[in-house]
């Protein structure tokens, strides 16, 4: 299987989490029966398949969903009635696992995505929500926002329609109606919007301009 089709989940808070410690920590990879912001849920038992055949020894602990990052190891991968449960080893005689494992108990990191590869989901005609009963999985990371700047800069290069569009901004962050504002109307229809707050309008704006040239300085560096 190539890691070039290798897909990247938002960002399921650790807010779950235990941390200890020897740097042993367990949580959520993936909740199940749960739509994220891509208009995707995860049927329970879409692990069962990928956790027979490699284990949790096959599966690696990653830092931003870098593979050239490895922080640690799973020591136990299972699914429950909630979703993906997880438990793993910092490996904290490195660097890069000794700032994670800080910023994991000062709760500055709270993040946990999956990797993974579809095999089988099922499209409802009338809403379009995906429903994934089948996932290869490759790695889970510890993460600060829904997906790293390499997965980010994919993703903008991809942008084709307002719907892909929308899922992106929903993807950093924004909520659903600001991110169809700003994909129908641009900024000004935010400040339109039911309800909107003026204040907090211009801070929204700002957060996405500042996202912009973040994207912008990303795209120029990978080109």
């Amino acid at each position: 299987m190539s890691t070039n089709n290798l897909r990247l989940s938002p960002a399921l808070s650790l807010k779950r989490a235990t941390v200890e410690k020897t740097g042993e920590f367990s949580g959520y990879g993936s909740v199940f029966d749960v739509v994220d912001s891509y208009g995707e849920k995860v049927a329970p038992g879409a692990f069962s398949e990928t956790l027979r055949e490699r284990g949790s020894k096959g599966i690696k602990m990653l830092w931003q969903h870098s593979a050239a990052e490895p922080i640690g190891t799973w020591t136990e991968l299972r699914e429950d009635e909630y979703g993906l449960f997880v438990k793993g080893q910092i490996e904290l005689e490195t660097r890069r696992g000794r700032d994670a494992h800080a910023l994991l108990k000062s709760g500055a990191l709270d993040g946990l995505s999956i990797g993974f590869v579809p095999k089988k989901s099922l499209v409802d005609e009338e809403s379009g929500l995906v429903t994934l009963s089948e996932i290869d999985l490759w790695e889970i990371s510890l993460v600060t926002f829904a997906a790293n700047s390499a997965a980010m800069v994919q993703a903008v290069k991809s942008i084709e329609t307002k719907t892909d569009l929308e899922k992106l901004l929903r993807g950093s962050g924004l909520s659903r109606s600001a991110a169809k504002a700003v994909c129908h109307g641009g900024y000004p229809a935010l400040r339109n919007a039911d309800g909107a707050d003026p204040e907090k309008t211009d801070q929204l704006v700002a957060e996405i301009r500042r996202r912009q040239d973040e994207l912008k300085s990303i795209i120029r560096k990978s080109n």
